[in-house]
């Protein structure tokens, strides 16, 4: 079954360490990447930094990129093509060796965190292995399987699927709102407080697995 894993790796290891480094407050999320070969690597990324100047200076300058492109400033952010080419043996084997996909990632002061799809537990562990024997860092964070519907995605369960798209087909995230949590209650017959809690703890497994790929969670 496919794994989807949260992994973190520290900046000195990865790709733009030098300019993560250099350029503080930066911010980076990754939309999609691609490896073409086992030396290079294509990401597409939003950056958030107080100088552009800066960054781009920065990306001149740092040995794990092979050239860059502006694909779109919207004055806050800007969307950059890479190429990278140091740094990059982990996100290699991942693509190359384990044909797992990367979802998406963020980097930010001293870590990068990568969200991972996984063929199965077999590719994470032999991904594992080889980070480990390279010398290298594979802090796991978290862990799920998907199932066999798409809801699992998301780390939600049958239920929680289930209530959410009724309240989305009902109008209870409408302004004003067309339908109430009673309503919700009476149409999958179960409790006020059963549904308020599968709502909940949905809205919450949405939020860390859709959202929170670049932020500190707290310990629970």
């Amino acid at each position: 079954m496919s794994t989807i894993t949260e992994v973190e790796f520290p900046a000195s290891e990865f790709a733009l360490r030098d300019t993560l480094a250099a350029v503080p407050g930066l911010e980076l999320d990754v939309l999609r990447v691609a490896a073409h070969g086992e030396d290079r690597v294509l990401p597409h990324m939003w950056a958030r930094a107080d100088s552009f100047d800066a960054l781009d200076d920065a990306l001149r300058e740092d040995s794990s990129v092979d050239g860059f492109d502006v694909l779109d400033d919207l004055g806050e952010e800007r969307l950059y093509r890479m190429n990278w080419v140091g740094q990059i043996r982990v996100i290699v084997h991942v693509l190359l060796e384990e044909d797992a996909t990367v979802l998406d990632a963020h980097g930010e002061d001293d870590h990068w965190r990568f969200r991972i799809l996984f063929p199965d537990r077999d590719a994470l562990s032999a991904t594992y292995d080889f980070a480990r024997e390279a010398g290298l860092s594979f802090d796991v964070r978290n862990i799920y399987e998907l199932d066999q519907t798409r809801h699992g995605f998301f780390g939600l369960t049958e239920e929680q699927h289930e209530t959410l798209l009724m309240a989305l087909d009902a109008g209870y995230y409408e302004v004003p709102r067309k339908a109430t949590a009673d309503d919700l209650a009476d149409g999958l017959d179960i409790s006020h407080q059963a549904v308020s809690e599968r709502l909940r703890r949905g809205h919450g497994s949405l939020v860390k697995n859709a959202l929170a790929i670049g932020t500190d969670e707290p310990d629970e």
